[in-house]
């Protein structure tokens, strides 16, 4: 008789839990079944609200600016192909760089910047794919100093930096690199490129002036 008591009082206890409070509104927060002392810091983290305020900051607001270079996935509208994709009004890789960066001087020093925190590992410093990957078994790294990566448009190694290349073991970087950087990269490839096959007549007054900013 006590079992038959035992299972009727479980099943009503059971049954009242699954269907007795459907639809009720609380106006306080439900049983703690884990304490906080069990898990400190874990249930409770310190957080800010979207647009709520805050003391530490001069201005009041919790919600901050992006610091430069970040790089978010909520960007704003993609409407230059050349700058984000690549790419030419008719698809194809695009040559050249996109109007809307000036290559300078300042330019190619962000993309020696980073290249060597990205890039240098596996292609190396001079880009002969001799980095440091190779000495631990990584395959071989391609020198961007052939004929092919010499005369390959500048959108392909932009797609490549972007999308990764599967046949050539390299993971893709658009979470690392906004689209402006890897643009730089790219300078800076081309510059480490004429370094090697350029020649002495090339260097002229002129050129020189430019490179350093001077008119």
């Amino acid at each position: 008789m006590r079992n038959v008591y035992l299972i009727t009082a479980f099943a009503c206890v059971l049954i009242f839990s699954i269907f007795g409070l459907r639809g009720t509104k609380f106006t306080s927060p439900p049983i703690d079944v884990f304490p906080e002392w069990a898990f400190p810091g874990m249930k409770r983290q310190p957080k800010y609200r979207p647009q709520a305020a805050s003391e530490f900051f001069a201005d009041g607001r919790a919600d901050r600016a992006p610091v430069d270079h970040v790089v978010r996935a909520d960007l704003p509208v993609r409407n230059d192909d050349h700058l984000y994709y690549g790419k030419d009004s008719s698809g194809a890789f695009a040559r050249g760089f996109p109007a809307a960066l000036t290559v300078d001087r300042k330019f190619i020093e962000r993309g020696r910047d980073r290249y060597m925190i990205y890039c240098l590992p596996c292609h190396g410093a001079v880009g002969d794919g001799q980095g440091i990957t190779k000495q631990y078994g990584m395959g071989a790294t391609p020198t961007y100093h052939d004929d092919r990566l010499r005369k390959i448009a500048e959108g392909e190694i932009f797609n490549t930096i972007t999308n990764g290349s599967t046949n050539k073991n390299m993971l893709p970087y658009a979470d690392k690199l906004v689209p402006e950087d890897r643009w730089a990269v790219i300078a800076y490839v081309r510059a480490l490129q004429r370094a090697q096959q350029g020649t002495a007549a090339e260097v002229t007054d002129a050129a020189a002036r430019q490179s350093l900013g001077l008119k």
